[in-house]
């Protein structure tokens, strides 16, 4: 009979080895990067801090272009395209029928120590604003208050027509009532919720309209294909430039969206820090660069400076 004791640590270590099943292999950190960052951190204050899929992935949430562990290595489909949602009611249906099946343990994914670091460093004064290109709601989760969610947020549901909104909890009860033979539960989440399902699944799916109009209901976040508001480009753009500098953590950059902070960031002459697996967009504009995963890097560069560790921001 196996002790308890072992129960315990076999739990723990299929625990560790989910939780990091769709981070990319990466070459150990150097000391000197680690170094490098905490120095970031101890001369600037007020840092505008962008995120990208590479921060949930140890939330055990997949990125799409991660070689071998990414969405595009694990599947031949591809995210849904803006205007294929607004045009066609039949590919609606099939997303609303997936992330219906996805969301009960999409929402349920937890902050990692990336997230938690970050909170700790605005209590204290090190982040002014924390700009994410996720929509999973982790860094409100973990705390964070000043959050800019450039691609919007998969908690909530808005109408094409009017914009109305509703929380998406409540949008997810709406749709058991309408689809009561169809399972909500999913093992293959995407990073926006989605999961796959077979043509039989979705074809009888139910999706209401807009209570309030009638219009078409989509989450609240950008397509593929889709434009990031104007509004909250100009805010993004304002915020970088009253920063101190920007910290940019697990994102390759290849949208244009994010590209674009970077950009500004440059053309106001702010000091920048990447830390992120894999090559980026931004390579050649940036300096300073390091490989490997935020969740380790990052407590490890807070826990090495004397400043920050009487805040023990790194915990």
């Amino acid at each position: 009979m196996l002790s308890s004791s072992f129960l315990q640590l076999l739990r723990f270590q299929t625990c560790r080895m989910s939780q990091f099943t769709f981070v990319p292999v990466s070459n150990p950190v150097k000391q000197e990067d680690i170094l490098q960052l905490r120095n970031f951190i101890e001369n600037n204050n007020e840092i505008c801090v962008l995120t990208g899929a590479g921060v949930s992935t140890e939330s055990g949430i997949p990125d799409y272009r991660s070689a071998g562990v990414g969405i595009y290595a694990r599947s031949s489909r591809r995210p849904v395209l803006y205007k294929d949602f607004c045009s066609n009611e039949f590919i609606r249906r099939r997303y609303w029928a997936r992330n219906y099946v996805g969301w009960p343990r999409f929402s349920t994914f937890q902050p990692n120590d990336t997230h938690k670091v970050l909170k700790n460093l605005e209590e204290i004064g090190k982040v002014s604003c924390i700009v994410t290109q996720n929509v999973d709601n982790l860094h409100t989760k973990a705390g964070s208050r000043n959050v800019i969610e450039l691609h919007g947020t998969a908690f909530r549901v808005m109408c094409l027509n009017c914009t109305n909104k509703i929380e998406r909890s409540n949008f997810q009860n709406i749709l058991k009532e309408l689809n009561p033979f169809l399972n909500s539960h999913s093992n293959m989440i995407r990073p926006d919720g989605d999961v796959d399902l077979t043509q039989e699944e979705t074809e009888g799916f139910n999706v209401p309209p807009c209570g309030n109009c009638g219009g078409i209901l989509k989450p609240d976040i950008v397509f593929f294909g889709d434009n990031v508001a104007r509004h909250v480009v100009e805010n993004v753009k304002n915020i970088v430039e009253q920063s101190s500098s920007l910290l940019i953590l697990g994102t390759s950059l290849s949208t244009f969206s994010g590209y674009r902070i970077v950009l500004q960031a440059l053309n106001a002459k702010k000091p920048i820090m990447l830390v992120n697996i894999g090559k980026t967009r931004a390579d050649n504009d940036i300096s300073i660069k390091i490989e490997g995963r935020c969740g380790y890097i990052l407590p490890k560069a807070c826990r090495f400076s004397n400043s920050i560790i009487k805040n023990k921001v790194y915990s």
